[in-house]
């Protein structure tokens, strides 16, 4: 696991931990701040797998050419 992997799963648990606390507190823009955090890091983790695959697929086209 990569660490943009590791800070991409802490940034979706404290925006995680925050959408709670707002759901438990009745405080809606903490609700919305949490819920905002917990997507951005989702799609900043999609991202950092989305490179993966394309530099694991561009490492085998190498393999395949030597």
């Amino acid at each position: 696991m990569g660490t943009e992997t590791i800070r991409n799963k802490a940034e979706e648990l404290k925006g995680q931990f925050k959408e709670k606390v707002g759901e438990l507190t009745d405080n809606e823009d903490l609700q919305a701040k949490g819920a905002f955090e917990k997507s951005q890091a989702r799609g900043k983790q999609a991202i950092e797998d989305v490179k993966d695959h394309v530099s694991d697929a561009a490492q085998d086209v190498r393999d395949d050419l030597s």
